[in-house]
């Protein structure tokens, strides 16, 4: 078990030396005798957790040092010594310094280590406080926009159907009515579409990993079949290639979102018109890792928009609508299965993912 690193600022050297060897075995200890090299400590050391300071320094009181620092280093936990019992001493250490902890000279072995157990554990307490209170803001912040986003994406479509359903009962035209159900079509596939990535989102995150031989021929024959008739209608060449000689163990069901939304993406964001559109994916097993490349040749992502397309119902165009989900649960299962993603694109000329994942050692489940 690591040890617990202390940093002890008093200008007399006689106390500092008694002060390291006493608890040299117990703690990592650091002494400084002026707070200037204390402040270097701080800098060079950003895992110190106790700093005990004498009150009566030379170039500043001990009171003034910690105002001083409170704010720069707020993690630390901060305990005053001093010789002195001015009751108005302590209450301005607390006020200004805001000091966990009072201790008179002349100290024993014995508070001195009990100070340094409870602020290690009040060190451990606020760290754990701190770590939960980013995670209950980031899950808030995800709320928010997810309130935003079901309102959006999921109330639009089905106005469209009304809309649709209001015009083809005034119509007696069997042609315009099998436009009008296209239209319906297409709002209950962007509906559906928005509706798997929730689906996808909630088993990433509560979802736990389960690492099983994977056959990337397989899995890509099963993911690509939901996109070749699309394909074949909008006149996309598909091609793919799998180079796997070795056994490759990894999560199927996050392997199959990343590709999944990949393929979508790549089929989607097509440039209308062009004729030679294609997708092409290569995926290669070697020494156990999965290198996968998805390409095409479609309308490209602008450079500004790169460091947020993986960001929750972020959107890079407007040419198609989309959930803003789907490359964001691929970065969510790459992070599960410890894998990256790179992505190069341009604008009207195509873009290429590539994707690495390690798998884990044979026998390592």
């Amino acid at each position: 078990m690591e040890k617990i690193k202390v940093l002890y600022i008093d200008d007399e050297q006689n106390n500092l030396n008694g002060f390291k060897a006493t608890f040299r075995f117990d703690y990592t200890i650091f002494i400084a005798a002026t707070t200037t090299k204390a402040k270097e400590y701080l800098r060079d050391h950003n895992d110190i957790k106790i700093i005990l300071c004498d009150q009566r320094m030379p170039d500043q009181t001990g009171v003034q040092f910690f105002e001083e620092i409170r704010f720069e280093y707020p993690e630390p936990i901060r305990m005053l010594i001093t010789g002195y019992t001015d009751i108005e001493s302590v209450i301005e250490a607390i006020n200004r310094g805001h000091i966990f902890r009072y201790i008179k000279k002349p100290w024993t072995d014995t508070d001195i280590q009990s100070a340094i157990e409870e602020g290690n554990k009040f060190h451990l307490t606020n760290s754990l406080l701190a770590t939960k209170n980013k995670e209950l803001q980031s899950a808030y912040d995800e709320l928010g926009k997810f309130a935003y986003s079901v309102t959006h994406d999921m109330r639009g479509p089905l106005l469209s159907v009304l809309g649709a359903i209001s015009i083809a009962e005034g119509s007696n035209d069997i042609a315009e009515i099998k436009d009008i159900m296209g239209m319906m079509s297409l709002a209950v596939k962007k509906l559906d579409e928005f509706i798997t990535n929730i689906h996808e989102y909630y088993n990433l995150k509560r979802g736990q990993l389960v690492f099983e031989a994977i056959s990337f021929n397989d899995v890509l024959n099963d993911t690509a079949a939901l996109f070749r008739i699309s394909g074949s209608v909008d006149n996309i060449r598909f091609t793919s290639t799998v180079n796997q000689q070795d056994t490759f163990l990894s999560d199927q069901t996050s392997i199959k979102i990343v590709l999944t939304n990949l393929l979508s993406n790549a089929f989607k964001y097509q440039q209308r018109g062009k004729t030679d559109k294609f997708v092409d994916v290569n995926i290669d097993v070697n020494n156990g890792i999965a290198t996968i490349f998805v390409k095409d040749n479609g309308i490209g992502i602008d450079a500004q928009h790169i460091d947020n397309i993986f960001d929750m119902f972020y959107r890079a165009t407007s040419a198609e609508t989309g959930s803003g989900f789907g490359l964001f649960n691929v970065k969510d299962a790459l992070n599960k299965l410890n894998g990256t993603i790179e992505v190069s694109s341009a604008i009207n000329e195509g873009t290429i993912f590539k994707v690495t994942i390690p798998g884990i050692p044979n026998g390592a489940k």
